[in-house]
């Protein structure tokens, strides 16, 4: 049986992050492959823009998404490594 310690495909998320909200984020940008602004993403994950726009500016900080122009984001190569669980954000809390 699989105890699941060290499977690779499990998420592994930093401290700083807020879930379910940052997943679900990052989950519409991945699943969507463009670039979205926060209220597109705000009314597909039911949460308010504002809140949206929060998370976002949070993981643009962490190099998940990325700012393409004011007011739209699109997810980066690690948000996408985080999501398939081949990035463990936990030693950015180090």
């Amino acid at each position: 049986m699989d105890s699941g310690v060290g499977d690779k495909n499990v998420r592994q998320p930093a401290s700083w992050m807020q879930l379910p909200i940052d997943d679900r984020i990052l989950e519409s940008l991945d699943s969507s492959g463009m670039i979205l602004s926060p209220s597109v993403i705000a009314i597909n994950i039911d949460k308010s823009r504002d809140e949206v726009n929060r998370r976002l500016s949070t993981l643009v900080d962490y190099e998940l998404v990325t700012r393409v122009q004011r007011g739209y984001y699109e997810i980066t190569d690690c948000g996408k490594q985080y999501l398939q669980g081949d990035l463990d954000l936990t030693r950015a809390d180090e």
